[in-house]
């Protein structure tokens, strides 16, 4: 089954490459923009499934603090620390030959202070390996964002609906529907391409403000649930392969079906076992 995950990912998101990256870097991702070629993202919180996924030729793969939903069980992002985030992007790290490998700064390391955002960008890069941070907000962190890349660190934005602030929206709604709310984000793109963030993530905004964001700046910009006037698109693994079934919004495309393939391979296993028919004369020493 594994290998046909990889053959499936390998399609998908090989079958329109330009050109053969052997290493993808923040500059890569930029040329991808200037040539017109469309980046892949996704995300990954393990060695097994990185290893897949990056065999697969994606381009980027983001360690998501969405690991504290599909590893941990939480209803949203806030509960994962730092110390888990590093766990995780570490494991990505090792499996990964091609991919650029960005990792996400969890809620608390970096709002209020730069130089705690600083030293936990600095404790993400030496203690996992990663390659990027990412960090959610425009203006609002613009000190931190600054601090962070004045030590060499690159930074990938992340604007709309910012998943750690989500008790201060109060739900998971489509963002910058308003004129008001709209103009304030393509403000804050355009500021954190000028401060120096080589991307930019674009979360559940409509279709034509983020072709709008995309084609106002020369950073790449990718997006979930923001249309295909964008550079690139980012999705959550465990949702792209059916590993979860609960979680349908309108930007998801199942790739797969998992959820039913392994629970059904997991219940023959168990009806073996009670059979006695596992193992058989050939399974056993």
């Amino acid at each position: 089954m594994l290998t046909f995950v990889v053959r499936l990912l390998k399609t998908q998101t090989m079958s329109i490459a330009k050109k053969d990256y052997k290493r993808i870097t923040t500059k890569s991702l930029i040329d991808m923009k200037v040539n017109g070629e469309k980046i892949s993202m996704l995300t990954a919180y393990d060695y097994t499934m990185a290893k897949i996924v990056d065999a697969a030729g994606v381009d980027v793969i983001l360690v998501g603090d969405s690991a504290s939903n599909v590893m941990a069980g939480h209803e949203t992002t806030l509960p994962i620390t730092l110390d888990q985030m590093i766990y995780h992007a570490s494991g990505v790290v090792r499996a990964c030959e091609r991919a650029l490998v960005v990792v996400d700064l969890p809620f608390g390391t970096y709002q209020s202070d730069p130089k705690e955002a600083l030293r936990s960008s600095i404790r993400i890069m030496k203690e996992s390996g990663g390659h990027a941070v990412k960090l959610e907000g425009g203006s609002e962190i613009k000190d931190s964002i600054k601090k962070i890349l004045n030590a060499g660190i690159p930074v990938m934005g992340h604007l709309g609906l910012t998943p750690q602030s989500i008790y201060k929206f109060g739900t998971y709604t489509v963002r910058a529907k308003e004129e008001a709310e709209a103009e304030k984000l393509i403000e804050d793109a355009k500021l954190l391409e000028r401060i120096g963030c080589f991307a930019l993530v674009l979360e559940k905004i409509p279709a034509k403000l983020a072709q709008k964001v995309a084609e106002s700046i020369s950073i790449p910009v990718i997006g979930i649930g923001a249309g295909n006037g964008v550079d690139g698109q980012v999705l959550v693994l465990h949702d792209m392969i059916g590993m979860t079934h609960e979680f349908s919004p309108r930007f998801l495309r199942r790739y797969m079906n998992l959820y039913e393939d392994m629970t059904k391979a997991i219940g023959n296993y168990v009806s073996d076992v009670k059979s006695v028919d596992f193992p058989n004369e050939n399974e056993q020493y």
